[in-house]
């Protein structure tokens, strides 16, 4: 965390652009307290370039005078101009630069949508993972995440599971129904194994063939594989083949691209869609034994848009995945081939694992419900983030990012420090500490608070 987010609390941080905000500056201490009876404060237009530089081209940069109030506070007044960052610069003597705060200023249609958090893909150890669904969340909650959803392979009830765990106490956290798809394999023909994730979907798409690890593991109970009591019945992997090779004589198929395949992943969104929840193409360039996917199939899925949004960034550490799936997402973009995106840890572990925390998507939502995630993410109102070093990268549209990394430096630390004791108590109320139930509910509001705090909507 910044200095001066130590010393001081600069609210609200984001706010329209173009229109009179007042800004509250508050030391948090007595070592921090504005002590002389007035202070030189400039605001700097962060895109616009330095006036001695561009003199022509550059933004306003106003310089004023600013005296504290008598509870210790300084107030002012100010019209930010655009969408961008701002610096409020506190001035020496000399004019040169003491300290200073960011706020941020936002075209209209991110006013009123939040930043939100999350992981889409992930896995505990109901398949191949390491902890129970309700460790799994509760760790990423303490991590700093707003929503999350279980994705284990061929298996939907996990996320059920995390979900019914804390169904009796009220969280700030969205967990989210879901599962990885693996459609059942024959011979050499009627075979697919490109891995797609169902996020949100009110029903398993595993659970629609009888030969899914979902349903050998938990049998039919609708209420493992639905949130609502909807879903079709399944059918016999047989059924499934011959369902596919139907479908796929309907549906217009590239050139030189496996046919089974591809109906498989074009079948698998229609039925996530059909089940209100995103389709995720994920990891094509996970290196297992070679590239998990042929790069010509991933150009097909872009240009037939057979899915809802792409893992842009995964839970790798070798530059080859994210790197290239980066690049590749670019170059699809400059092909006319634009899709939301994703980031995701494809976690197996919570717990002292490396890539455990290196990905995650940042939404820009009216609400942290399923609904307006899915929503938003299909409206390309996300972002993909990379932690695998110390020093984060982003990925999506360059608007979307700039405000992103203003978030990650300005607000994120403060918004994580909420999510730490939330996620802190789930942990302890998932193994049985019946005091942390009444401490749930104790804390419970504090991060709607805090929005309303720093988004001056």
């Amino acid at each position: 965390m910044k200095n001066e987010m130590h010393n001081y609390d600069i609210f609200p941080k984001v706010f329209p652009k173009d229109k009179e905000i007042e800004i509250t500056i508050k030391p948090l201490g007595d070592h921090a307290a504005f002590k002389k009876e007035s202070y030189q404060m400039e605001i700097c237009p962060l895109t616009q370039g330095p006036r001695w530089a561009f003199p022509t081209m550059s933004g306003i940069s106003d310089e004023f005078t600013v005296k504290p109030d008598a509870d210790g506070c300084i107030r002012f007044k100010y019209t930010f101009r655009g969408e961008q960052e701002h610096f409020v610069r506190f001035l020496k003597e000399d004019s040169k630069k003491d300290f200073q705060f960011s706020v941020y200023s936002l075209d209209e249609d991110l006013c009123g949508r939040y930043p939100f958090a999350g992981d889409l893909h992930m896995h505990t150890c109901r398949s191949d993972g390491k902890q129970a669904p309700a460790i799994v969340a509760a760790n990423y909650r303490r991590h700093g995440y707003d929503f999350l959803a279980i994705t284990d392979h061929q298996r939907y009830y996990p996320s059920i599971e995390a979900i019914n765990a804390f169904k009796d106490v009220p969280l700030e956290f969205t967990l989210v129904p879901g599962e990885e798809i693996h459609t059942p394999r024959g011979d050499a023909y009627h075979t697919n194994d490109v891995h797609m994730v169902n996020f949100g979907g009110r029903y398993s798409i595993n659970a629609l063939t009888t030969a899914s690890s979902h349903i050998a593991d938990v049998g039919y109970d609708i209420n493992l594989r639905s949130i609502d009591g909807s879903g079709p019945d399944p059918i016999s992997k047989e059924e499934f083949w011959a369902l596919i090779d139907e479908y796929a004589k309907t549906i217009d198929i590239p050139e030189g691209v496996e046919p089974y395949a591809f109906a498989c992943c074009s079948w698998i969104t229609e039925q996530v869609r059909k089940a209100d929840g995103l389709s995720i193409f994920a990891h094509p360039y996970w290196i297992a034994d070679i590239f998990h996917v042929p790069e010509k199939f991933s150009e097909a899925m872009f240009e037939k848009k057979a899915f809802d949004a792409f893992e842009v960034l995964g839970g790798e550490n070798y530059f080859e995945q994210n790197g290239f799936q980066s690049i590749f997402y670019y170059e699809q973009c400059a092909k006319g081939n634009k899709c939301p995106i994703v980031g995701s840890t494809d976690s197996h572990s919570s717990i002292n694992n490396r890539n455990g925390f290196i990905c995650s998507t940042i939404v820009f939502a009216p609400e942290n419900t399923r609904e307006s995630l899915i929503e938003s993410i299909k409206d390309s109102y996300s972002v993909a983030v990379d932690t695998i070093s110390a020093e984060y990268r982003m990925v999506g549209d360059l608007r979307l990012v700039k405000y992103a990394s203003f978030l990650y430096e300005n607000f994120f630390p403060l918004h994580d420090e909420l999510c730490y004791e939330e996620g802190l108590l789930m942990k302890q109320y998932a193994t049985g500490d019946e005091d942390a139930a009444r401490l749930l509910k104790a804390i419970n509001g504090r991060m709607k608070k805090q929005r309303e705090k720093y988004f001056a909507f």
